[in-house]
């Protein structure tokens, strides 16, 4: 307890933020100094990597992640391979860098999401909503010897919030504008943004999921070419909108439609998102399918700020992050989507690594929660009230 006691007054902190998200290709590793708290938070990132996974635990992953598949014992093993995987990381990026373990003083790690059922549903005599990441953040503080925080999405789905978007807050901290409404994109494995008009507070913000981000691209990759994505976009680029598929793909997503705070996942995006559509766009050549995902992908993101946002706040500039940053035929189709009124631009434009913005936000969100710093927003997750995030694992 000294040590946590000690550690919340250091004015300068070395934070290790770890993120493992849907796509499930890595887990990302950024090393950020970090200094005071709030709003006065300033960052700078000392390094960042991508650790990748083993060859199958994507799919052992995916197996558990799937009711009909999952198998408990599995589950368990999973859930401390995957600390033990994290601390590996931790150690590749500080010996990448040089940079001594005893000088980190906290790590905040996502985990690895498994389940996601955030609507309520009647269990016995109750109403139960919950969340799953894996990864446990007590194993990872014992076997680094350092302070972690975890489970950050459970505080908020406990007072009856999505548990998500969790971004938002650190989209408020680093990104709010006096001259500019913004919007941040994340383009994971699911598409969420961060809405921002110019002088907003903290209960101002707006955020939500969606719907796809590389998730279908990469299904369809996988399904027609065995290959884990589609590299910046050239294969999208390659084929051409098929028309009566598109339109089937919105008939078919009643997410896009559905009123904020809401999120979503695997479990609704995944392959059997698209299962029964290939069997009936079968003669769709495979070029066309991604570029016919890729462009619907895009559709959601406008679709959503069309429906919830434009009305209420106008755009200035658009900010993408994520792996779909690296995606140029999304982006051409967000460019055009939004028109020449909204500025599309990469978030490394303006200082943070598109790679590594979420590993940083978990380093962020950690130290908010050692300083006891509500970080959930309920205007966009729906939360009954602010609170502080995460589980306080010492080593």
């Amino acid at each position: 307890m000294e040590k946590l006691l000690s550690l919340i007054n250091k004015k300068k902190k070395f934070v290790v933020g770890l993120m493992s998200g849907t796509s499930i290709d890595n887990v990302d590793v950024a090393l950020v100094e970090i200094t005071d708290n709030w709003t006065d938070t300033k960052i700078k990132l000392i390094g960042f990597t991508e650790y990748s996974y083993p060859a199958g635990l994507k799919e052992l992953i995916l197996k558990n992640s799937n009711q009909s598949t999952s198998n408990v014992a599995e589950i368990s093993q999973l859930n401390f391979l995957l600390a033990q995987i994290y601390s590996d990381a931790v150690d590749s990026l500080i010996e990448k860098l040089n940079f001594p373990k005893s000088k980190i003083d906290l790590i905040g790690s996502h985990g690895q999401t498994i389940h996601h059922l955030p609507e309520r549903v009647k269990l016995f005599d109750h109403s139960v909503s919950s969340t799953f990441q894996i990864g446990d953040p007590s194993v990872l503080a014992k076997l680094t010897g350092i302070i972690t925080v975890g489970d950050f999405r459970v505080g908020d789905i406990a007072l009856g919030g999505q548990g998500a978007p969790l971004i938002p807050y650190f989209d408020f901290l680093l990104f709010r504008s006096t001259n500019k409404n913004r919007a941040l994109l994340n383009i994971g494995g699911i598409s969420n943004f961060t809405i921002l008009k110019k002088n907003c507070r903290q209960n101002d913000v707006l955020a939500f999921d969606t719907g796809p981000g590389n998730m279908l691209i990469d299904s369809t990759m996988e399904y027609f070419f065995r290959k884990e994505f589609d590299y910046n976009g050239e294969t999208a680029a390659s084929g051409k909108t098929n028309k009566a598929l598109f339109n089937s793909l919105i008939s078919k997503d009643n997410f896009i439609e559905k009123n904020p705070p809401k999120s979503t996942g695997r479990e609704f995006y995944g392959f059997s998102f698209i299962d029964d559509l290939l069997k009936e766009f079968e003669k769709v050549k495979p070029e066309d399918w991604i570029n016919t995902v890729s462009k619907f992908t895009a559709y959601a993101i406008y679709r959503n700020y069309e429906k919830f946002v434009k009305k209420n706040i106008m755009l200035d500039e658009l900010i993408i992050s994520g792996g779909g940053a690296k995606n140029s035929f999304i982006y051409k189709c967000l460019a055009e989507y939004f028109g020449e009124s909204v500025e599309v631009k990469i978030i490394d434009e303006i200082g943070i690594s598109a790679d590594a913005k979420e590993s940083i936000c978990f380093a962020v969100l950690a130290n908010e929660t050692i300083h006891g710093n509500p970080t959930n927003i309920p205007l966009t997750t729906g939360a009954d009230k602010p609170t502080v995030l995460g589980k306080i694992c010492l080593p």
